[in-house]
């Protein structure tokens, strides 16, 4: 378990973590989101006793990391892939990180077939391809078959099939009751890997709860809807309350939100209206992810104008979500 109690982290005048908490519990891949400049890397630097906060605390099993024995055999982690001596082979590069926790040749061999690098393992580092270098990162973090991992963007770089096979690595780790906590700006992937997710803007809270809870509660729902009969039933349905948007095409299908698929079906039905496609949709987690940190963004405000212009709701839809403080630079 990852425990983060009031984390707070300045550089010079700029405050990049802000009393944050959250606690990272096993047996699920928890994603860590954030805009640019959020505090992501920060806080997980801290959790590494990488930097030290100016206030709060960050332990790992209700430890510090600094005092874990065997570091390597508690949290494996990846914060930069490139982090390596670029004239060593990836197996001496791993070599040494396995002496200095006494960790097998066995282990070692596991682990660089294990992420695809067999065939270049006595290949020097400095030559590999960013995702090479990336799969080598992820081979130093399982070294020790941890407990636990903590993940800084782990799929850059890699090819689709790469992606899949991170994608259900962590999937697996977690489901063997390790503590999987992963950042990434991919939010389609982010959709189908994370369990749960914390969110944070300008180094504070925003959400913390399932990703089926935070797309849910954060997104309007819509119906999407086929008929040989549009106008008429858009006449019906907007009488109801709905707001119905048609296609650009005669046959596009009509747009409604603001009113639940079994209502649209049951107002269609008692006015006789055929229907040829009913189907609810839920929203993307890229959409919940715009509308809840529209105002954390620190690098310019194109999405956030964007988003306000949809008339989204912000942060108050997610129960115990903290609002980023306009005006304060994080």
């Amino acid at each position: 378990m990852i425990e983060a109690e009031n984390l707070t982290k300045r550089y010079g005048d700029r405050l990049a973590v802000d009393d944050l908490s959250f606690t990272v519990h096993p047996g699920r891949v928890t994603g860590f989101l954030g805009p640019n400049g959020a505090g992501k890397s920060t806080t997980m630097r801290l959790l590494l006793g990488l930097d030290r906060p100016h206030r709060g605390d960050a332990r790992i099993h209700g430890r510090h990391y600094r005092d874990l024995h065997e570091p390597l055999r508690v949290v494996g982690a990846l914060l930069e892939a490139r982090a390596v001596h670029t004239g060593r082979s990836a197996y001496n590069h791993l070599r040494c990180l396995a002496q200095t926790q006494g960790v097998g040749r066995k282990r070692l061999d596991e682990v660089i077939e294990l992420v695809g690098l067999t065939g270049v393992a006595r290949k020097r580092a400095g030559g590999f391809s960013l995702g090479m270098g990336q799969r080598l990162g992820i081979a130093a973090a399982l070294l020790g078959d941890p407990s636990i991992l903590i993940l800084d963007e782990p799929v850059n770089g890699l090819d689709p099939e790469g992606i899949v096979w991170i994608r259900t690595l962590m999937q697996r780790l977690a489901a063997e009751g390790r503590t999987v906590f992963v950042s990434s700006h991919l939010m389609n992937e982010m959709a189908v890997t994370a369990d749960h997710l914390i969110v944070i803007g300008r180094g504070r809270l925003i959400a913390d709860c399932s990703t089926e809870e935070f797309i849910e509660r954060s997104t309007e729902k819509m119906v999407i809807v086929r008929t040989p009969e549009a106008e008429r039933l858009s006449g019906l349905l907007t009488a109801e309350g709905a707001t119905v948007v048609p296609g650009a095409e005669p046959d596009a299908p009509l747009t409604v939100t603001h009113m639940e698929a079994p209502r649209v079906g049951e107002l269609a039905a008692a006015e006789g209206v055929v229907l040829h496609e009913l189907t609810p949709r839920r929203g993307s987690l890229e959409a919940a992810f715009m509308e809840l940190t529209r105002e954390s963004v620190e690098y310019g405000d194109t999405a956030g104008g964007a988003a306000a212009a949809a008339g989204l709701d912000g942060a108050a839809a997610i129960p115990g979500a903290v609002p980023a403080q306009e005006g304060k630079v994080r």
